[in-house]
């Protein structure tokens, strides 16, 4: 039984034997290959590297939309003692701009919202990005 390495040059001159140079994966429906810039850079005689793609965001404004639609309908719901998350939120703002020079306490339940409120927002939108984008690029 013989076998076919590639040598591939690895850190300090050493060698690494590799079977293939396709990564596979449970996750990922298609084998995906291992895409190098700066082999592509040095194959193509121009010299210049590019790590990430020019739209390495890809925004997209449906995500936005229904991400804080779907942060804004849990936050609504009355259940703390019957107030909502978002009307607490809103409240406190309220009620600190009443004696505006005069800055909240450190005792104040604003500082609690004003964490909570924005940092389930930016969880929602951070899970819609993941979500929608990797059902569209067909990752899951």
């Amino acid at each position: 039984m013989t076998t076919t390495f590639a040598t591939v040059a690895g850190l300090g001159g050493a060698s690494l034997s590799s079977t293939s140079s396709r990564l596979t994966s449970g996750f990922v429906k298609s084998p995906v290959s291992a895409r190098n810039p700066l082999r592509k850079a040095v194959a193509m005689g121009n010299g210049r590297v590019t790590c990430f793609e020019r739209n390495w965001l890809r925004a997209d404004y449906s995500v936005i939309g229904f991400g804080l639609i779907g942060w804004l309908a849990p936050s609504s719901v009355p259940a703390i003692n019957g107030k909502s998350l978002t009307g607490l939120f809103f409240e406190s703002i309220g009620a600190e701009l009443a004696h505006f020079p005069t800055p909240p306490a450190l005792t104040s339940s604003f500082w609690l919202w004003l964490v909570t409120w924005p940092l389930g927002l930016f969880i929602c939108l951070t899970f819609g990005q993941i979500g929608f984008k990797g059902r569209t690029e067909e990752y899951f």
